[in-house]
């Protein structure tokens, strides 16, 4: 089996061409952020009619790379078509999924609505050496930190996530206190790279108590107040930046190890955009390894949105024999928890359909 795979959920457009047999043939993505820089943060809008001028050129870019499924071609170019359903941006959402719909009516294949979760959980699958169920998994980035437990394929349990603040979202918002340009997290974490222990102590909170939620909008706050009081010149911001990088991770593998043991599983996955942070890495395999067990991460390409993973998601899922109904499923909101195991026909809701 072969798919084509869209992801449109917000500031990233992507289009992937992924084969049950040969892999991953071809992917795309085209970033957003100088579209947005210049406001500080994402515009639903912008974002929306960017996706509808990108996605279809996007499109025939990888399937021309993909080659033909088969010798001498086959009457459709792929064997279904998965998108982006949710959660993320409603219109930017609805652009992927009216293109993927269409398509897959054009060529007379299925069509499949994807948790943009789903995809980053399942991310890791592409790499030589995928991950087994069941695990913990850390799904750590800009909307999301939570940790889940991962028994198999759409059996996921929210084991514990953040009460306010996504860990990306601190480094964002910590970022754009330190001067730096819109998105701060990644150039935080590279200017924390320079920096040197001056004494500061960020909060870490909910380390102190029991249960594997994630608190992170006191952070914030905690770097104005350091600011403000500070004199002028005496805090470096790379020393800053360093500290509040040291009180995130610190948070998050605190709370990954707690998960693992609570579960007693042998296996961490982490995925998302700041699964690609070096620091976080680093911790994480020296905590997890110390313990007998091990940390699976995808390539830094694939941590970010893009559609490989959605690719994943969809193929296995079209695969066990999961179709959409004939409407365009798009879900701003959707718990990873309301997902079930793949198979049957599914409503636009994400329901079972009616028989």
């Amino acid at each position: 089996m072969r798919v084509l795979a869209i992801e449109s959920s917000c500031d990233e457009t992507a289009a992937a061409v992924l084969d049950e047999g040969a892999g991953l043939l071809a992917h795309a993505v085209f970033s957003q952020v100088d579209l947005h820089r210049v406001y500080g943060g994402v515009v639903p809008e912008l974002a929306s009619r960017d996706h509808v001028r990108r996605l279809l050129p996007m499109v025939e870019q990888v399937l021309a790379e993909a080659g033909p499924a088969a010798p001498g071609g086959a009457p459709a170019p792929v064997d279904g078509v998965v998108y982006t359903a949710g959660p993320g941006l409603i219109g930017a959402l609805l652009t992927g999924a009216a293109l993927a719909r269409s398509l897959a009516y054009a060529w007379g294949v299925p069509a499949l609505g994807v948790h943009h979760l789903e995809g980053h959980l399942l991310a890791p699958l592409l790499e030589p050496e995928p991950p087994a169920f069941p695990h913990v998994a850390l799904l750590v980035s800009g909307g999301h930190t939570m940790l889940i437990d991962a028994r198999g394929l759409g059996a996921y349990e929210v084991l514990g996530e953040t009460r306010d603040d996504a860990a990306g979202e601190a480094f964002d918002k910590t970022a754009k206190l330190l001067g730096l340009p819109y998105p701060g997290g990644p150039l935080l974490a590279r200017l924390a790279e320079s920096g040197r222990d001056a004494g500061l102590r960020f909060p870490r909170p909910m380390l102190g108590r029991e249960g594997l939620e994630f608190s992170f909008s006191g952070l914030k706050t905690a770097v104005q107040q350091s600011l403000e009081r500070a004199a002028p010149g005496s805090l470096r911001p790379q020393d800053v930046a360093r500290e509040v990088e040291a009180a995130i991770v610190d948070t998050l593998v605190d709370k990954s190890v707690r998960a693992l043991e609570q579960t007693g599983y042998d296996r961490l996955v982490v995925s998302g955009g700041v699964a690609a942070n070096a620091r976080l890495r680093a911790r994480l395999d020296a905590a997890v390894g110390s313990r007998g067990r091990r940390v699976y991460y995808p390539r830094l390409a694939f941590c970010t949105d893009n559609a490989a993973m959605i690719a994943v998601a969809g193929l296995a899922r079209l695969a066990a024999g999961e179709r959409d109904d004939l409407a365009i499923a798009a879900r701003a909101q959707w718990p990873i928890g309301s997902l079930g195991v793949p198979g049957g026909q599914r409503a636009a809701d994400g329901s079972p359909a009616a028989e």
